[in-house]
């Protein structure tokens, strides 16, 4: 460590005090020991840190520039672990069992790929080192292959093919920097992977090199002896208007087509998912219905703006609906719960960005106990047991033919009268967990 004093000098590590704690620094529902389940808190949320967002975003947005004057901006080596040191201090302080990466976040960026190379495997060491004696690891890494000029037109399915080997390189650079830090997952964020018109792109080209391009990291991943999940992140509207990667339906196509769907599982975001139209919860039930949920991003969208705004999570009815779908999937494996997140550009202190982070920790883990609550006491499961228990009867109908079916109606003389789907109830009924 450095002997010039930490940004975050005089916050104090943050310890559980229970509900009725007044302690702004102080959590009031996450006990990481508390057992629920059969599993400690800290092994249910497997909580995460962003880099990017905490310690790379300079806080611009797309109607003004930077307002953060973090001390180890810039574009040095020497800064660059600066940075590494400052964000270590800060997990200490959260207690944060894991952090996530990207390449541009923790080396500054070379004049040729070569120069970025040498500059990943030196930050690298760095934070291997910082990683020594303690318990804080690496939930996963990837490339940064969208903010770079270079990357304007996509990575892997720019129409450049030096700019697909750029991206090649890159993500093995990535790969071998994340196995070396023993990290448990491999993300591939697709931020370019689509296309603004159709006049001037050739779609099925695209998804072709898309296709072999992962196919390669699946590749490379076996060669190394990676033994985490290589995941993808649905990314709808962001920033194209058309993504390959919409969401975890159209992600699951594209991993059929190319016969990766059992090599591949996703990292799901609550941001995404609503720009995607969808709920989180759907898309969290729909990829652990298809075997693919992996990991997920965790953040909110302000509901009246149309872009993703990153805000961490204060919603606990949201977290609960969430982490029942992930509870009753088996919970996380590899995966975890990762605060892709950011605090407002007037968030200027360096306590602000502390308790962004205890809030949110906060408002997951009242959201995972509310749900086991729920899926404990069965009452949800067993309504939706009854209103599908005549299929439990009647599964031959799925094996049956139309003339066969026709016959049964007419000689049981059916006639179905519909059925209340007793929403509201259930809405109380969900209510009542908080």
């Amino acid at each position: 460590m450095r002997d010039t004093a930490s940004y975050f000098d005089g916050i104090p590590e943050i310890r559980y005090e229970g509900p009725e704690s007044q302690n702004d620094f102080a959590f009031r529902h996450y006990d990481a020991d508390e057992v629920v389940m059969g599993k400690s808190l800290r092994d249910h949320l497997r909580f995460s840190v962003a880099w990017w967002h905490s310690f790379a975003w300079p806080g611009g947005d797309p109607f003004g520039g930077q307002t953060f004057e973090r001390p180890w901006f810039g574009d040095t080596m020497e800064l660059a672990k600066r940075k590494a040191d400052e964000a270590f201090e800060m997990f200490r302080i959260l207690g944060a069992p894991y952090f996530c990466w990207h390449d541009a976040d923790i080396r500054p960026e070379g004049e040729t790929f070569a120069e970025n190379l040498s500059r990943l495997e030196e930050v690298v060491d760095h934070i291997g080192g910082l990683m020594e004696g303690t318990d804080i690891k690496c939930l996963w890494g990837t490339a940064n292959l969208f903010s770079h000029r270079r990357f304007m037109a996509g990575a892997a399915t720019n129409p450049d093919p030096e700019v697909f080997m750029f991206s090649a390189a890159t993500v093995k650079a990535c790969m071998d920097a994340t196995h070396k830090l023993k990290g448990e997952n491999y993300v591939l964020w697709g931020g370019r992977e689509g296309y603004e018109t159709l006049l001037n792109t050739d779609l099925r080209r695209e998804r072709q090199q898309a296709g072999r391009f992962l196919s390669m990291v699946v590749d490379y991943k076996h060669k190394i002896g990676f033994e985490g999940t290589i995941l993808i992140e649905p990314k709808p509207q962001e920033p194209t208007k058309h993504q390959y990667d919409y969401d975890v339906a159209t992600v699951y196509g594209f991993l059929k087509d190319f016969g990766l769907e059992n090599e591949v599982k996703l990292n799901i975001e609550q941001g995404h998912a609503i720009l995607a139209g969808h709920s989180f919860e759907h898309e969290l039930a729909l990829a652990a219905s298809l075997g693919v949920l992996g990991s997920i991003d965790m953040n909110k969208n302000d509901y009246q703006s149309g872009w993703d705004t990153d805000q961490f999570p204060t919603n606990v009815p949201e977290m609960m609906l969430a982490y029942y779908e992930v509870l009753k999937a088996g919970g996380f494996t590899t995966g975890g719960t990762n605060f892709d997140a950011k605090v407002r550009r007037q968030s200027l202190d360096p306590e602000d960005l502390i308790l962004a982070h205890v809030g949110a920790m906060d408002c997951c883990a009242a959201g995972l106990k509310a749900a086991a609550r729920m899926l404990e006491d069965g009452k949800l499961e067993q309504a939706r047991a009854e209103r599908y228990a005549g299929w439990d009867q009647m599964q031959d109908l799925l094996g049956s033919d139309l003339g066969t079916i026709q016959e049964r109606v007419l000689r049981e003389n059916v006639n179905p009268e519909p059925r209340s789907g007793r929403q509201e109830r259930l809405e109380n009924l969900v209510n009542r967990y908080l």
